[in-house]
């Protein structure tokens, strides 16, 4: 099951070697969606060291439930599981050079890098019980401030003559204004009439009686 709000993502799934590594690649994808590439590092390490300790200790079974949250400027990766027994992390002095070493901690030795590594590259992390069906265990990154976008805008003014008339001239830095000329004079054309039609008036003769034409 597969949830995911705008800032929020929880899948659940079986902890096991297969699924974790893909659980890393896809909390790397959220995190850098979310702009927050300078976390992923130290998140998908304590969600690995949460993952392997889910598939090497839970009991009775291996199913669990990671969450990443991101509210305000703290990311809260979690991981629940069904084993209602509360970890405790064996304290050493540098839990990243013990692992490195392969020295000093027997935590990180029998658990993965182990919680000393979440407490190590986390702001705080816990556990808190859920009844008798399991418990959370969780822990905090300061997000950075998000970058501003730099947004460019283009305007566009509409108008027309008619609505802005130009009342005139401004020079151009640095180039004298020139009078414009004035403009020609139109000559006024008189109109040219046409001749009348000629009428034709027909006259009719009488001619006398017995001449013909």
């Amino acid at each position: 099951m597969i949830s995911e709000p705008s800032r929020y993502y929880a899948v659940e799934l079986q902890a096991l070697p297969s699924r974790i590594g893909q659980i890393r690649r896809i909390v790397s994808a959220h995190l850098r969606h979310w702009q927050l590439d300078a976390l992923i590092d130290h998140a998908v390490l304590g969600v690995t060291e949460l993952l392997t300790n889910v598939h090497r200790h839970a009991q009775p079974d291996k199913r669990c439930t990671v969450e990443i949250e991101l509210l305000l400027d703290r990311l809260t990766v979690s991981v629940r599981d069904h084993d209602p027994r509360i970890p405790e992390a064996v304290r050493c002095q540098d839990p990243l050079d013990a692992y490195d070493t392969g020295d000093g901690c027997e935590e990180l030795a029998t658990s993965g890098r182990g919680l000393a590594i979440v407490g190590a590259v986390s702001e705080s992390w816990g556990v808190r019980p859920c009844g008798a069906d399991g418990k959370v265990v969780w822990f905090t990154l300061a997000a950075p401030p998000p970058a501003v976008p730099v947004e460019t805008r283009s305007r566009i003014a509409y108008g027309s003559a008619a609505e802005v008339p130009l009342r005139g001239y401004a020079p151009f830095p640095g180039v004298p204004l020139s009078t414009p000329a004035e403009p020609a004079a139109v000559p006024v054309l008189e109109p040219v009439l046409a001749p009348a039609p000629a009428v034709v008036v027909a006259t009719a003769h009488r001619v006398p009686a017995g001449r013909a034409g």
